[in-house]
């Protein structure tokens, strides 16, 4: 099988590890890729965003496969264009995808699903803003309608920032806001493959969202995540399948707007049950780097059947029992500009002292001659893996430790608390 990877981003370098271990795969190409992808497939330089484009680069490749990553082309329509050339694409429709491409969408599938959700109000005026965030109160948590990279939604006690917020979203956006109730409990992120009628779930994970240490700080993109989770009940996966996942995929069937590809549920956990707080129509950044560091059926086979539908004939997927952490090295300033053309020393070191248990996955990074330079908020992302979270928090942060990048932030606790829980 040939696959192309479309993306630049530690999700894509983590799909890419995963496809360079399959045996199925006879070569695997990403467009446009990162320094660190390079080392594992053959990069191109396109236009992600542009779907004629990516489907002309497949088919010259005599690519098998299209595996489209990030957000922004499947919204802007990518998977239509090439599956309109015939080539099997893992990844919903423009359709489809509005399920994170609009809050407002996906919270009125929600409904039509019965799916269990923050109650919420779509606002496009101040008056309406300010008549929802009254009705629920702090904590005050409003959702820019659109795409925003992980990065559109304020959760504050103060109203006037909340507001602020809001009226910037109407203005800047699409001129809609969300603004929704405060759920309280632990977050988890499931995933699950799906060809639009079978879900397949994977293993949950959690990740963190706050910038800082003891979850300070501004929302990013993600700062670190763990898999599995020990405190979970262990019929979570199929509650969430039963109550989640289905429900919403035969919903958006029955709406005529099939979905096909990863449906990514992030969830609270609340004294009321399960609650969705989003849909997302990709493979998370970062849980993906520690679900699939666990994963042990071949990936390949499972994306392109359900890329072609036939995903109700796959075996049951193999998982390891071992644990799996992953920490975010970020830029200076990150989640605000972030600082980029700094080196990033150090890779090689982790090569050669801590692989296959501990490995760095490449988000933001470019080559210059013979250095790897950051290029983004997000440059790494240190995953490592361990008979348990606390031997796998071990091998990833000793890793860290070994990376180099000026002015670079990290957090020290992912997984910290649960680790000790675990331990008992």
């Amino acid at each position: 099988m040939k696959v192309l990877v479309i993306g630049s981003g530690a999700r894509e370098h983590a799909l890419c590890r995963s496809l360079s271990l399959d045996p199925d795969v006879t070569a695997l190409h990403c467009a446009p890729g990162n320094a660190g992808i390079a080392e594992v497939a053959e990069l191109h330089a396109v236009d992600a965003l542009d779907g004629a484009a990516v489907a002309r680069l497949a088919g010259g490749l005599g690519a098998d496969l299209v595996v489209v990553g990030p957000e922004a082309p499947l919204v802007a329509g990518v998977a239509d264009a090439v599956r309109v050339a015939g080539i099997d694409c893992f990844g919903p429709s423009a359709e489809a995808a509005r399920l994170e491409g609009s809050k407002a969408f996906a919270k009125d599938v929600m409904a039509g699903a019965g799916v269990p959700t923050a109650r919420s109000y779509v606002c496009a005026t101040p008056a309406e803003i300010d008549a929802a965030l009254d009705a629920f109160g702090a904590p005050y948590v409003v959702k820019d309608d659109g795409l925003a990279a992980g990065k559109g939604v304020v959760v504050t006690e103060d109203v006037d920032a909340a507001r602020e917020h809001a009226l910037n979203c109407v203005t800047a956006g699409g001129g809609r806001v969300v603004v929704e109730e405060f759920l309280d409990g632990p977050e988890v992120s499931l995933f699950a493959v799906t060809d639009g009628r079978t879900v397949v779930p994977l293993q949950p994970a959690q990740d963190f969202k706050r910038a800082l240490d003891g979850d300070q700080g501004p929302n990013t993109g993600g700062m670190g995540a763990y898999s599995p989770l020990p405190w979970a009940d262990p019929k979570l996966v199929d509650e969430v399948l039963e109550t989640v996942l289905q429900p919403t995929v035969d919903e958006l069937r029955r709406r005529g707007t099939p979905f096909s590809g990863l449906l990514y549920a992030g969830l609270a956990i609340t004294s009321r049950g399960i609650r969705v707080i989003e849909f997302n129509a990709r493979f998370g950044d970062p849980e993906t780097q520690v679900v699939l560091a666990r994963l042990r059926t071949p990936l390949a086979g499972v994306l392109r059947a359900a890329a072609n539908g036939t995903l109700a004939g796959l075996e049951p997927l193999s998982w390891s029992e071992e644990s799996a952490v992953t920490v975010v090295v970020a830029s200076h300033n990150y989640p605000g500009a972030p600082r980029t053309g700094d080196p990033v020393e150090g890779l090689a070191e982790v090569a050669e002292l801590d692989a296959p248990a501990a490995y760095v996955l490449h988000a933001g990074t470019r080559r210059e001659g013979g250095a790897v330079l950051s290029a983004g908020g997000r440059v790494l992302s240190v995953t490592a893996t361990g008979a348990d979270l606390t031997e796998a928090r071990d091998r990833a942060y000793t890793a860290v430790a070994r990376v180099r990048l000026d002015g670079s932030q990290h957090r020290s606790d992912i997984a910290a608390r649960v680790a000790v829980e675990q331990r008992g």
